[in-house]
């Protein structure tokens, strides 16, 4: 098990740790039914807190953040010295999570993407963890709810009794989301995005050799240029530029921490 603490990134703080750690914390957090809020972060999610100061608060003011991206886990290396055997993959870490729950007894809500995509991913889960429990599940309406939905979305979550929520609104929208509902549900919220579309079946996985060489980005990139091409060809160039500057000393980044001026987005 691997905790080597938090880094920065640009500003914003990544967590040097293994799978492990990261299933170990979340299913504490689960049983003691205690607020948790997780992101796994590619070069895109660090990038999102890096040109938007206030979302940088929010991204630092979450309990775990990990190194979803290979360029992230070289990151941790050249600027702290902080070596990973692996990243720690959203999807993979889905699993895991998936894995542990079905073995304790725990539960999971899942909240996000189309409902389509919702009962593919959760017959998939069921298919690996006959033991695991879904608490329910509700697709995202793809806009700002007012007080009262979000009242409600809360109210309907609790009485799930999930133990966990598994969140699917993509990055930044879902860490967003995460950053103001981690008081208000009061358990673990797990933001991992891509992995409600790759177990779906809806995505197809990166060959393993183009992940392990920090090339997943373009395998997507052929997969949805239309969509991604401004995330990869101008977010990818931009990242390397500023961590060489943090490397060579020539700017440094402090991480901001919330100050409670955040406003609410209340994208759901």
């Amino acid at each position: 098990m691997i905790n080597r603490g938090k880094h920065s990134i640009l500003g914003i703080n990544i967590h040097a740790i293994d799978y492990e750690f990261a299933v170990s914390k979340i299913v504490v957090a689960a049983e003691k039914r205690v607020p948790y809020a997780v992101s796994a972060l590619a070069v895109h999610g660090v990038m999102t807190g890096f040109l938007d100061p206030i979302h940088a608060r929010r991204l630092n003011g979450m309990d775990l953040v990990v190194p979803d991206g290979q360029p992230v886990r070289w990151a941790l290396w050249w600027l702290h010295k902080q070596g990973l055997p692996d990243r720690v993959c959203g999807p993979k870490l889905t699993l895991r999570i998936a894995q542990a729950f079905a073995e304790k007894g725990l539960s999971v809500y899942l909240y996000g993407s189309q409902i389509e995509v919702l009962q593919q991913f959760a017959c998939q889960l069921q298919q690996r963890f006959p033991q695991l429990q879904i608490a329910g599940m509700e697709p995202s309406k793809f806009r700002r709810l007012s007080l009262e939905e979000r009242k409600e979305l809360v109210a309907r979550i609790k009485a799930s009794g999930a133990s966990t929520v598994l969140l699917g609104l993509g990055c930044p929208r879902q860490e967003v989301w995460a950053y103001e509902y981690r008081q208000m549900l009061g358990i673990p919220i797990l933001a991992v995005g891509a992995a409600f579309d790759f177990h779906a079946g809806r995505l197809a996985p990166a060959p393993q050799t183009m992940q392990d060489l920090g090339l997943e980005w373009l395998f997507r990139l052929l997969q949805e240029p239309r969509r991604l091409w401004r995330r990869y060809i101008l977010l990818n160039p931009l990242y390397l530029w500023y961590v060489g500057f943090q490397l060579l000393g020539w700017k440094k980044f402090v991480p901001p921490a919330p100050d409670g001026s955040e406003p609410i987005e209340s994208y759901g």
